[in-house]
């Protein structure tokens, strides 16, 4: 059954939009969206996310106005050119500058555990994460890295039958 809540309804007289029209308006992604509203109290009052007016069973509406408002200044500030995206672009990590240079770094912890345990062992991300800070998912992406390093670098000196 399709979804039949409204894009955009009256509330307390005044027009309220859900998150769906904002990404109509945007073309942002729905992750984009959730972030933009979970980091509000981060931004300058300008470029804050609006607050949830109305919910509808499980669908926020929030004041058109306030939502355009919102994205004109965003659009002014920021531009559009980082839209639709929540986490990393896809196609792998990022190619250069300090972001690349920090996961070289994690890269080369991860490789040294790898080499110190003689392989990988359950738990190193978790590990990493608790000795050297960050979450295990960041320490995940290094260990795959690493792993590749490392086999690479296991099958180049292991001896070869003749």
């Amino acid at each position: 059954m399709p979804d039949r809540t409204p894009l955009r309804q009256v509330h307390e007289g005044r027009w309220v939009v859900s998150r769906a029209w904002i990404q109509e308006l945007t073309g942002a992604s729905a992750g984009t969206l959730a972030r933009w509203y979970a980091e509000r109290h981060t931004q300058p009052p300008a470029r804050r996310h609006p607050e949830v007016v109305q919910t509808v069973g499980r669908t926020h509406y929030f004041d058109q106005q306030a939502v355009e408002s919102f994205w004109a200044a965003w659009q002014q500030d920021v531009g559009t050119g980082r839209l639709g995206r929540a986490g990393r672009p896809p196609g792998g990590p990022a190619t250069g500058g300090a972001d690349r240079a920090l996961r070289d770094h994690t890269v080369r912890i991860a490789l040294a555990a790898l080499r110190e345990d003689g392989g990988h062992r359950r738990g190193l991300a978790a590990r990493l994460a608790r000795e050297h800070g960050g979450i295990a998912r960041t320490w995940q992406r290094a260990v795959n890295e690493a792993l590749t390093q490392y086999d690479t670098q296991t099958e180049d000196t292991t001896p070869h039958d003749r």
